[in-house]
């Protein structure tokens, strides 16, 4: 048995119903696939892990439908990680690190982690800590400065910059709100 779902398998193009017992395998993972990539992209990866540990699929219909889906360009591991990097730079502000952390759990490899990375601009990042130190200095104006500045360097860690970036941030837009 290839594959055990709370879905309805996919009708056959012969007309049959949903329970014909002698449906492709192969076609079943394959209409899966599809309706989990129309949500949005994944990674080879997530998805292997999705068709086979949460539905069941067998491994050998997964790799050959994936096979067939990166081919068309439906599953890229670097489209994805590249859109994911850009998404959750824009939408989050997290620094590189927490980007690559995100990647490895999401299945990307290293290799496109790196380049992915490597492709955001180095100067991105500072501006970024900053942008999201200024949000943040402005709910902190009742604090004393030491104070403010050890919970704004201290956010931006938990957002994975580094200690240098976060305390440069912090002391720049604390200065900002001075002024």
């Amino acid at each position: 048995m290839s594959t055990v779902s709370s879905e309805p398998a996919p009708r056959r193009a012969g007309g049959g119903g949903d329970d014909e017992p002698d449906a492709d395998p192969v076609e079943v993972t394959r209409q899966i696939a599809l309706r989990r990539l129309d949500r949005r992209d994944y990674s080879r990866g997530e998805l292997t892990e999705y068709l086979v540990r949460r539905r069941g699929c067998d491994r050998g219909d997964v790799d050959e439908v994936l096979d067939r889906l990166e081919s068309v360009g439906l599953v890229d591991d670097r489209r994805f990680a590249e859109a994911w990097a850009a998404s959750r730079r824009r939408s989050r502000r997290l620094s590189a690190s927490a980007i690559a952390r995100e990647l490895r759990a999401k299945q990307v490899s290293n290799e496109i982690i790196t380049e992915t990375l490597a492709a955001l601009d180095p100067g991105s990042e500072a501006a970024t800590a900053l942008d999201l130190a200024r949000s943040r200095a402005r709910g902190m104006r009742g604090l004393d400065r030491r104070t403010a500045h050890r919970r704004l360097a201290a956010a931006l860690a938990r957002k994975g910059y580094g200690p240098s970036v976060s305390f440069d941030a912090a002391d720049r837009a604390l200065s900002e709100l001075e002024d």
